[in-house]
């Protein structure tokens, strides 16, 4: 079981960032089973997450030497699915603040890496994929900046 804590940050899998508000029984047929109560920051809406399914989620980085060091890690996986997350998590970020000399290194090293890799897939220049992936960094910004100012503003500060 993975013990998460109530006030504890996670990215759950394609809903981006939340905060466990609670854990809970909840009786389901003969069983009583734990949840978690999540709230998602990009709507304010609350998800109940079986704690057995926990382990989707992980951990947000409150601060940035964590986030740095949660992002180094992923860019050496070599992983381009890990690459392309570091890249549109640090896109996102530049949009609400100034990003550290070392964040905007990283960010224009994981945008390197991912345009190249797709062009080197796709068999196109990388200035036709470019467009392409900037498009994709935008929509993926503007789901995220719909939610309400005060939650852009805690989640810029680390809350």
């Amino acid at each position: 079981m993975v013990g998460f804590k109530v006030g504890q940050k996670v990215v759950y899998p394609n809903h981006g960032i939340g905060t466990i508000e609670q854990v809970e029984q909840k009786q389901i047929g003969a069983n009583l089973l734990p949840f978690y109560t999540l709230r998602l920051a990009a709507n304010n809406s609350l998800v109940l997450v079986p704690v057995s399914n926990a382990s989707d989620f992980s951990s947000a980085a409150n601060d940035w030497k964590d986030r740095f060091k949660e992002f180094s890690d992923k860019m050496r996986t070599g992983d381009i699915f890990e690459v392309a997350d570091v890249l549109k998590h640090l896109t996102y970020l530049s949009h609400m603040k100034p990003l550290s000399f070392r964040e905007q290194r990283m960010l224009e090293r994981a945008r390197y890496l991912v345009v190249s890799e797709l062009a080197a897939v796709c068999r196109q220049p990388e200035c036709n994929i470019e467009p392409r992936v900037e498009q994709a960094l935008a929509r993926a910004c503007t789901k995220h900046e719909r939610r309400p100012v005060s939650a852009r503003a805690a989640a810029a500060a680390g809350h």
